[in-house]
């Protein structure tokens, strides 16, 4: 499975399930597609799917959707029933990416009863559960004029995922055990994912003009704080939210996720250079979606050889043996995985892949999935790549180790504030209502579905429970 971005957030006939267990909030999966012959009404032959109990493609997809609200349902506590309005069709697609899917709540609430903050708005799943009864609220207080008692989430996924022009080779997981195999996404965790901004992990601000909707902030943007100006983005200006969206420094407030990050996130791992003295030390890295974690360290001579078309990217495969060697490879061309395969092929220990973008500062980590890689991999920045180079043969020696003596928790600032998504240009789907992708370990509501995740949404496999409790929840 590939890491992929999702598009998400969205602000007929119809059959519905309903999951609830004791103490528990009860999740109504609403079949938008039941009597079409699509989606989860689709008659064809089932795929292999552990533990998924479907006759035909189309209710294999619809028990991964129960699978999901179960897991939700059995971690929430709501006496107000959520309904996820739910269907599989035809969306975006090309040979090389894919609109996975997307959900969101179908409407934001304010000044209800119940609320604990005056002229904020929560997402109406949120709301029905704080005012204890299902709330149909009059449009000047509503994110939606059109907004019913229909359903609290709206969730569509992509049904050509699988298909020849649809992120050609990529197929829906459709298993219930996180188990997922080469190319394959699994349903489940994009589900909890995406679940998960339907019930709040999200902010209603606009984030290319750090505008609020209608000059109210949402429950979710009251617990972000920019830690450049130290200024809490519900309580500042549209030019500084605008600003700071795209800086990398803003971190979420809340006190339980805050309290459960030493739980949760590891110390961060770092390339550890002992020889030659001149580039001795410790430099930050990326770490990658796949490949076993950096645990123990893992030392070599670090060597940057050339593949078999004489590049340093290491797309092609490599003509030499690089037994308990680190190797070295320039990001570019082809996926990080391949890279990986072909110096782990040449019997690397380790592969250290050398930024092209001096603005990756500090390094991001390396997206994709490959069951078949045992090694692991990180990212350097460019300029640290260009140290390292010169200091090739001299002999290089360095380690991928847990960094021990670094203050922070991966993915955290000095006070355990997990850190939100801000990359240098707006992702619209993605800016701010995700986690960053340096969490450590990966979380569930990054930008990108990991291929090591489980279907756990709390402490201590995540941090998505913790958040939704500080919100309200």
């Amino acid at each position: 499975m590939k890491a992929i971005r999702l598009l998400t957030i969205v602000l007929a006939l119809t059959l519905a399930f309903s999951l609830q267990g004791f103490g528990a909030a009860e999740i109504e999966i609403v079949n938008l597609n039941a009597g079409t012959g699509i989606g989860f009404d689709d008659p064809g032959d089932p795929v292999v799917a552990p533990g998924n109990p479907g006759t035909t493609i189309g209710e294999q997809r619809l028990e991964a959707f129960k699978k999901a609200a179960e897991i939700w349902g059995a971690a929430l506590d709501s006496s107000v029933k959520i309904r996820i309005l739910a269907s599989f069709e035809p969306l975006a697609c090309t040979t090389d990416s894919a609109v996975l899917g997307s959900a969101g709540p179908t409407t934001g609430v304010a000044n209800f009863p119940g609320a604990e903050y005056r002229d904020t708005w929560y997402p109406i799943a949120l709301a029905n559960k704080l005012a204890g009864e299902r709330l149909l609220p009059p449009p000047q207080y509503s994110t939606n004029v059109q907004a019913t008692t229909e359903g609290e989430i709206r969730a569509r996924f992509n049904s050509r995922l699988g298909e020849t022009g649809c992120l050609d080779g990529e197929t829906w997981y459709l298993g219930l055990d996180a188990n997922e195999g080469q190319n394959q996404t699994d349903l489940v965790a994009v589900l909890l994912h995406e679940f998960g901004h339907g019930l709040g992990f999200l902010s209603f601000i606009n984030k290319k003009t750090g505008t609020e909707f209608k000059g109210w902030t949402d429950v979710y943007s009251r617990l972000i704080r920019d830690n450049w100006t130290g200024i809490n983005w519900g309580n500042t200006e549209p030019s500084i939210r605008r600003k700071t969206g795209v800086l990398g420094n803003i971190v979420f407030l809340g006190a339980e996720v805050t309290a459960d990050v030493p739980s949760v996130l590891s110390k961060p791992p770092h390339l550890r250079v002992s020889a030659p003295a001149s580039v001795a030390g410790s430099y930050a890295v990326g770490t990658a979606s796949f490949g076993p974690p950096i645990t123990a360290a893992v030392e070599g001579e670090v060597v940057y050889p050339t593949d078999s078309t004489n590049s340093h990217l290491g797309c092609a495969a490599f003509t030499g043996d690089y037994t308990n060697k680190l190797v070295m490879v320039d990001r570019g061309t082809c996926d990080f995985v391949v890279k990986v395969k072909n110096a782990q092929d040449a019997h690397a220990k380790g592969v250290v892949v050398a930024d092209w973008d001096p603005a990756n500062v500090p390094p991001p980590g390396l997206g994709g999935s490959d069951p078949s890689i045992v090694i692991p991999a990180v990212r350097i920045t460019f300029a640290d790549g260009n140290t390292l180079k010169a200091a090739i043969g001299a002999p290089l020696i360095a380690s991928m180790e847990r960094n021990a003596a670094s203050p922070v928790f991966a993915g955290a600032d000095t006070q355990n504030h997990v850190k939100l998504y801000a990359p240098p240009v707006v992702a619209p789907g993605s800016s701010v209502s995700h986690y960053d992708t340096s969490a450590d370990r990966n979380l569930l509501m990054e930008p990108f579905i990991n291929g090591d995740l489980t279907h756990s949404v709390q402490s201590p496999e995540d941090l998505t429970l913790e958040l939704l409790h500080d919100i309200g929840w």
